[in-house]
Formats: structure tokens, C-alpha cells, sequence
């Protein structure tokens, strides 16, 4: 178990405190309720434009990097369709430091015209060393614009088209931090050795002051289910064909997601799941073949991914994966399967979470989709799961028409 203890701030700044007294470190995360399916499709990639701009300094903090390099830390950031990550890492003695850097630029960040101008070329050359210049680098962009068609989740974190990071003005860019970026939208977690009342002291202090913005109201448009099969074809020159599926499945907070997860598993994880010892060890079709899951706040997506060897035809291909899923929907899945990969899971889960650092993070997301107890209660999740929960998910999920495919590659001429 992940021990912690836990308060809210009257402002609705949610703390988090795990203490480890093994180190001298500490590690100060802080989870956004804002990320991609926040934006408009005006204006894609805001989240992590603004992600780049909370590091361009504050109102007291000049350098918000130099701040804590001479408290002997370092930080760093990711932002995904649904939430934004800001951690620092730094000896406890100096988490103090952490805080008031972290306050500064909640409360009065410099997005001026020069810092905005200059992020958004660093984001912009992101953009195109991604998605433009590096084989495969559209596969999202191609893949999720046609498997959502109202969901923001239709476009990739990076943004959907270069021009509207381009075309982002300092006061869109200072609409989109007010209006989502708010200490009621904010959960943090100190993990290393700094105690439960050090934590809750430094939070009054440095955030307890901050009263909550009018933030925008999140109503999201609901994906309709979907009802027949839909293609994709994208002729590029890259080095094998792929395919890629995408099913529509649940939400991380949904009951079935760990059934669809390890769903995944049994087709693609290690020299023991289906895909391998059925498919990739028999047949000389594919260079690879796998499956996952994206375990997104809203209904996400459940993927199978194949590169083909050269020569191999689109058809027989496909024909294969399918043979391979209709064993598993006509067979099934066995108790052996559903525990092993139960308790590889497991495993990995433990390993993931050793670190104070890591910790923090699990911490701040579970808190956010359901409760900070629940990280220590996932891996029963898995245990607690029968062969007939993944069965019944793969029915639900692998069906012909609720899956959105592309062809990609040299040959993708439809």
C-alpha cells in the first residue's frame, strides 16, 4: 500500500502527503484538471503551448528553472488530452523553494508577447519533428480524425494543424490560462521526507492565499456510438505498411477498463500472449504486432497495431488478425491467462511505484479520477477478474463496426 494522509484547502486546493523517511529528497507534483479536450477546435495544442509558457517565468520568479537549480533540484512537465503534470524534484531540506515557484506562476504568470512568440516556435518545431518530418508521425492525427467525430479527443495533444499554434495570439493564450488554470483545479502531492504538517504549512502558505478562477465549465460532446466499419487510407513513404485499429472503448474510470486492459495483454504482451505465439511465431506476415488500451478520463480507445513485411498484402493481413480474434471470441480466455497477466500486471504496477518521485504522481492522478486510496487497490482490480469479464469485453469491443482502421504506408493506395 501507498500510505498518505491527505486534506483540502478551503480554496479547493487538494494536498497530498506520502512521507518517506529513506531519503532526503522530496518530490512536489502537481496534477491540472486541464489538457487537449479542453480546447477549442479553433485552437488546438493551447494545453501544451501552455505548458511551455508556465516554465517562461512569473511575476517574482525571473527563472523558474534557475530557482530550483539553486535549491539543488530540477523539474520537467507532460500534458496529455486530459490533464497537465508539472513535477520537481529537490533535497526536502529546500522543498520550500518548490512551492513558492509553483505558487508564483499559478498566480501571476508572464505571458507576455515575446515569451508566448518564443514557445510557440519551440512548439511549432516540436510540431514538425513529430508529426511532420519522422516516419509515422501523422498516424494519430490520420487515426483519431476519423474514429471521433465530436470528441476533442479527435485531435493529438501536439495540436491538429501547425496554424493554430501559429495563429494563437497572446490573449487567446491568456484566455486559455485563466479560464482553466485554478487552484480548484489543482491537485498536489509531496512524496520523500517532508512530514504530512510541513506539507499542509507550506500549502497555506503559498497557496492558501489563492482564491479559485472562474473557470470555464467543461461540457464535452459525447461521442456517438459507432455504427459501421470506417477506413482510412494514407499513402506515405515510410519504411513498412501498417495497420492500425482503432476500437471504441470505456473510460480509465469505467468498471470494464481493467478487463479491456488486460484484454490487450492477452493478445500482445510478452512471448505468451496470442499475437506472439499464434501469429508472430507461425507466420512470416508481420515485423510486428501488438494491442493497448488508452486509459483516457473519457471513452477511450482500444488499439492493434501491425507493421507487414514487405510483400505482404493489405488483405491477408487483415485476414490473419481476424482469424486471431475470432479464436479468442469463439475459444475464449482461460483462468491461467487472466491470472498470469493479472499478476504481471501487478508486478509491474510495484515496480512502477518504488520511488518517492513516482509515488507523487500516482497519487495525484488517482485523486483526480476517483480517490488517492485507489492506487493501492488497483492491482485487485486485476485479481478480482474472471475469464468471463475479458470475454465479455472483447464481444463488446471487437466488433467490425465499432472499429475505425487505417492503411498507411507505400502502399496504401485504396
Amino acid at each position: 500500500m501507498i500510505q498518505y494522509e491527505s486534506c483540502r484547502l478551503p480554496n479547493g486546493l487538494r494536498v497530498i502527503n506520502h512521507y518517506d523517511a529513506s531519503t532526503r529528497m522530496a518530490a512536489v507534483n502537481l496534477l491540472y484538471d486541464v489538457g487537449a479536450r479542453d480546447e477549442s477546435p479553433q485552437f488546438t495544442g493551447l494545453a501544451h503551448l501552455m505548458e511551455h509558457l508556465m516554465f517562461a517565468g512569473s511575476a517574482h520568479v525571473a527563472s523558474y528553472d534557475g530557482e530550483l537549480q539553486r535549491a539543488g533540484g530540477d523539474s520537467n512537465a507532460w500534458t496529455t488530452s486530459d490533464v497537465t503534470n508539472y513535477y520537481d524534484v529537490l533535497p526536502a531540506q529546500n522543498v520550500e523553494t518548490a512551492f513558492w515557484v509553483e505558487s508564483d506562476r499559478l498566480m501571476a504568470l508572464s505571458l507576455t508577447d515575446r515569451n508566448v512568440d518564443l514557445q510557440k516556435s519551440v512548439v511549432m518545431e516540436e510540431f514538425k519533428q513529430r508529426c511532420l518530418n519522422q516516419p509515422y508521425g501523422d498516424v494519430h492525427h490520420l487515426l483519431h480524425g476519423a474514429a471521433y467525430t465530436v470528441h476533442p479527443y479527435r485531435w493529438p495533444t501536439i495540436g491538429l494543424r501547425l496554424d493554430d499554434i501559429a495563429k494563437a495570439t497572446t490573449a487567446d493564450v491568456n484566455a486559455f490560462y485563466e479560464s482553466h488554470y485554478s487552484v480548484d483545479r489543482l491537485v498536489l502531492c509531496v512524496s520523500g521526507s517532508v512530514t504530512f504538517e510541513r506539507t499542509v504549512e507550506l500549502a497555506q502558505k503559498w497557496f492558501g492565499g489563492l482564491a479559485p478562477r472562474r473557470t470555464a465549465v467543461r461540457r464535452l460532446p459525447v461521442e456517438p456510438g459507432q455504427t459501421q466499419p470506417r477506413e482510412v487510407w494514407a499513402e506515405r513513404n515510410v519504411p513498412q505498411n501498417m495497420i492500425v485499429r482503432g476500437y471504441h472503448t470505456c473510460a480509465r474510470t469505467d468498471g470494464d477498463y481493467q478487463a479491456t486492459d488486460l484484454l490487450s495483454d492477452v493478445l500482445a504482451n510478452g512471448d505468451s500472449s496470442r499475437f506472439r505465439r499464434n501469429v508472430l511465431m507461425k507466420t512470416d506476415l508481420f515485423v510486428d504486432l501488438d494491442a493497448s488500451v488508452l486509459g483516457s478520463a473519457d471513452p477511450g480507445m482500444f488499439y492493434i497495431r501491425a507493421r507487414l513485411r514487405d510483400g505482404v498484402g493489405w488483405q491477408q493481413a487483415s485476414d490473419v488478425i481476424d482469424a486471431e480474434l475470432s479464436r479468442l471470441l469463439t475459444e475464449g480466455v482461460t483462468e491461467a491467462e487472466v491470472s498470469k497477466f493479472a499478476n504481471k500486471y501487478a508486478s509491474n504496477y510495484m515496480f512502477e511505484n518504488i520511488g518517492y518521485a513516482e509515488k507523487a504522481v500516482k497519487l495525484c492522478q488517482f485523486e483526480l479520477q476517483s480517490s488517492a486510496a485507489d492506487a493501492s487497490t488497483e492491482p485487485d482490480r486485476y485479481f478480482s477478474l474472471t475469464p468471463g469479464d475479458v470475454e465479455r469485453v472483447a464481444r463488446s469491443v471487437l466488433r467490425p463496426e465499432n472499429c475505425t482502421t487505417l492503411y498507411y504506408g507505400p502502399d496504401a493506395k485504396k
